[in-house]
């Protein structure tokens, strides 16, 4: 199959959020998102909420090794008391925008549909805070987005967030190294094998599973009825980022030469995003036989990483 490269909309937060405080040179969302990390790994926490995304990894992590392989720093706070966060908050907006999550993205009552915490980790960008509103772009779709005071502070608490501090956010974006885009991909790829090879998940709920055994237990949940929340977690979000940033990750091997890797990455993406229609459509053996054909390929995906 001749892959054409997918550009358009997705739940891409922590990237967009990411690229908006680099600037104007920021890398392409692809590449800032194959350098956090994502695209290397699937996991099943608690054997229960699936994720095609490391072992072990969440989007706290994939910042930090982003920022660090391009060559910038920057400063990252969390306060326990609200106060004290809003306070910060003001200070660093004084110098620009500041970059907020994770947050809860029930309390953002903007988006249609939101009315209270649903579990759902978000990253956005603030502009201005007041004593009244708090403006943002959200990459979810929502430019100049103003919500109250009120409503963005229990956002911002993260209480059911499974990750992450409270009222964390981060300032002074600062580059200290000039990185080569593609030297920073090749940089990053040690780590991206480190994450297939599922040995990352010890801060993780009992009974998680990474990789090929979350895929084969994924697999044997929906051929055995899989309950109404994991579906959801799987058609609204996990399927359309987890194909996205394997199509970003192959499209990244292929212009550092890496073909072999770039291949296993294009079918990765193509069976994962196969999975979009039969979830929805409740084909599920045709879903399950798709997770089982996945599952070798994380081990392969490692293997041609570190052959060369």
């Amino acid at each position: 199959m001749n892959d054409l490269h997918y550009q358009g909309s997705g739940p891409y937060c922590y990237t967009h959020s990411l690229s908006m405080m680099l600037g104007s040179g920021a890398p392409g969302t692809a590449v800032l998102e194959t350098l956090t990390g994502s695209p290397f790994g699937m996991q099943l926490v608690g054997g229960a909420l699936p994720f095609f995304d490391p072992f072990g990894w969440d989007p706290e992590i994939g910042i930090g090794d982003a920022l660090a392989a391009l060559g910038w720093t920057a400063d990252t706070v969390s306060e326990e008391d609200p106060d004290a966060a809003f306070a910060r908050l003001a200070e660093g907006l004084a110098d620009g925008p500041v970059m907020i999550g994770p947050v809860e993205m029930g309390h953002l009552r903007y988006q249609p549909g939101m009315t209270g915490p649903i579990g759902a980790d978000h990253y956005l960008v603030a502009l201005a805070v007041d004593s009244e509103t708090v403006t943002v772009h959200d990459p979810q779709g929502y430019p100049y987005a103003r919500l109250p005071r009120t409503e963005f502070a229990a956002a911002w608490r993260a209480e059911t967030v499974a990750y992450g501090k409270p009222h964390t956010l981060r300032t002074n974006f600062v580059p200290h190294t000039v990185v080569d885009e593609d030297a920073a991909i090749v940089a990053s790829l040690p780590r991206a094998a480190a994450w297939l090879g599922g040995e990352n998940g010890a801060g993780l709920p009992p009974g998680s599973l990474g990789n090929a055994d979350a895929a084969l237990s994924l697999a044997e949940r929906i051929e055995a009825g899989l309950d109404a929340d994991s579906r959801g977690q799987l058609v609204h979000f996990a399927v359309r980022v987890g194909a996205r940033r394997l199509a970003d990750a192959a499209a990244c091997l292929r212009r550092v030469d890496h073909g072999a890797a770039a291949e296993i990455a294009a079918t990765q993406a193509r069976s994962v995003g196969s999975l979009q229609y039969d979830l929805v459509a409740g084909n599920d053996v045709t879903a399950a036989a798709t997770l089982r054909t996945l599952a070798p390929t994380y081990e392969e995906l490692r293997r041609a990483l570190t052959a060369s």
